[in-house]
């Protein structure tokens, strides 16, 4: 494990300090100066399409996915243990400042979740009475690539079935352990069974799961933050100060010798990336399924999720641990961190408060994530006989998660989050301009109607073929 470990390691330096950084950095910028700055100017828009509640119940009436269930599927892989251990781990690494870059993160790679989701929608296809796309389908009808498609589809399966699967169990068995003080490996098997009898269940009971759990907890969760903020509110101003002053100036707020510029922008982007996966080519498979009469409507909706997923929910664990003065000297990280910060807050409940979130956050990943990874599947083989295997592999995993240490596992999901990202990115930006394209008509239509809900037609946008599900202005 150790040579492995040492690979790993090398591997991820070689991505994350010469070649993803500029890539997301560089492309989210591109996107937002194509698309006009879309994630400022429809954020509006963006709460509209998520709380239609009349489309919603069209889309389940036809027996497939709503916008909203897509919606919480890509929060529920979104919202796990990135958002409270994974930013705790990145403030005691990078420093106060890797918030900010974070942020920025966000804020830029929302552009980057629109066109990667709009373009996973364009290019879906029927599946009975649903659809299913992503990053596999556009890549092969796209670009006519399918070897790319299929290798995209392997990266997938492998980072969100088994490897994301494991961080999720890792975090939750540690965070269940501190509280419980029951062997983690006891935990592991507990939530493997829990989620065999959920993803045997197929993807309307994941859907169903995911739809339940994320709006409830996670506006628990922010509700809990925000009383903690709003009670030390004198302290908020000192708290912004080290995250703004930190983001360039890191090593008079950093644990120990304290961390270098560069090592608190990777950390903040690292953690900011693995939470909203934005460009990452995850949230295209859930956009895919979801039932729209046009496809940037998801877009917005998942780029909306991005904005959740970081600007509130990871604030609101930064927030926590911030304002929490032994965060330095604590000698803790990670989940124990969070554990140890909202203790501190609002007493010996906030421990299991937290475990009880991590739960829930963390199945909901799991969920989420093993749906991203069947919908890969499927892409490679349709053999029932090869999704079952793939659901123990799942399975086996959150056991084997469970009890492995916290670095190499979150060492092998910065890894493999860097090749699926990296090929994804090159491919939206060869695609981008259908995208682009989409977005001009969706404006066009609000414009010259602005009462009627805009629909889409393959058959307008120059040089886009190979649409099975919207050729001839089909949307039914």
């Amino acid at each position: 494990m150790g040579f492995i470990d040492a690979i790993v390691n090398f591997l991820n330096n070689i991505f994350w300090s010469y070649i993803l950084i500029a890539m997301l950095i560089v492309l989210g910028i591109y996107f937002t100066l194509r698309t006009n700055f879309v994630q400022i100017k429809y954020f509006g828009e963006m709460w509209r399409l998520m709380l239609d509640v009349d489309a919603n119940k069209e889309a389940k009436k036809r027996g497939g996915i709503s916008s909203f269930q897509a919606f919480c599927i890509s929060t529920a892989s979104r919202v796990g243990t990135g958002n409270i251990a994974g930013i705790a781990i990145a403030v005691v690494a990078g420093g106060p400042g890797a918030v900010f870059w974070m942020w920025l993160m966000a804020i830029i790679g929302t552009a980057s979740a629109f066109v990667e989701s709009t373009l996973g929608q364009i290019y879906k296809v029927p599946n009975g009475k649903a659809t299913k796309g992503g990053p596999a389908y556009y890549i092969e009808q796209g670009l006519g690539l399918r070897w790319l498609g299929a290798v995209f589809a392997i990266l997938l399966l492998v980072t969100y079935g088994l490897v994301f699967n494991s961080v999720q169990s890792n975090t939750l068995a540690i965070a269940f352990s501190n509280i419980f003080h029951v062997h983690r490996g006891v935990i592991g098997a507990i939530i493997a069974i829990l989620t065999a009898l959920v993803i045997f269940g197929g993807e309307n009971r994941m859907a169903k799961v995911s739809e339940v759990i994320v709006p409830v907890f996670a506006g628990l969760y922010i509700i809990v933050a925000i009383g903690i903020v709003i009670f030390n509110i004198a302290e908020m101003p000192k708290v912004l100060n080290m995250i703004f002053v930190g983001a360039f100036r890191p090593k008079q707020f950093a644990i120990g010798t304290g961390a270098g510029i560069m090592t608190t922008i990777l950390t903040g982007m690292k953690r900011g990336m693995f939470s909203n996966e934005a460009g990452m080519g995850s949230a295209p498979n859930a956009a895919a399924a979801a039932h729209v009469n046009h496809p940037v409507k998801q877009g917005l909706i998942q780029s909306f999720s991005v904005f959740t997923d970081t600007i509130l929910i990871c604030s609101c664990t930064a927030f926590m641990v911030l304002l929490f003065d032994g965060y330095q000297s604590s000698g803790k990280e990670g989940i124990e961190l969070a554990q140890l910060a909202l203790t501190h807050h609002v007493g010996s409940i906030g421990g299991l408060f937290l475990a009880i979130c991590i739960f829930l956050f963390a199945f909901s990943s799991i969920v989420g994530n093993t749906y991203y990874g069947e919908s890969n599947l499927e892409f490679i083989t349709k053999n029932k006989v090869t999704l079952n295997i793939f659901r123990i592999a799942v399975c086996a995993m959150v056991f084997t998660g469970s009890i492995r240490e916290l670095g190499s596992v979150w060492n092998m999901a910065d890894l493999f989050m860097a090749m699926m990202a990296i090929i994804n990115l090159i491919v939206i930006a060869l695609l981008g301009k259908y995208a682009y394209a989409a977005l001009n008509d969706y404006r066009r239509q609000k414009k010259e109607n602005p009462g009627v809900s805009p629909t889409f037609s393959a058959d307008g946008i120059k040089g886009l073929e190979n649409t099975e599900y919207w050729h001839h202005g089909r949307v039914e």
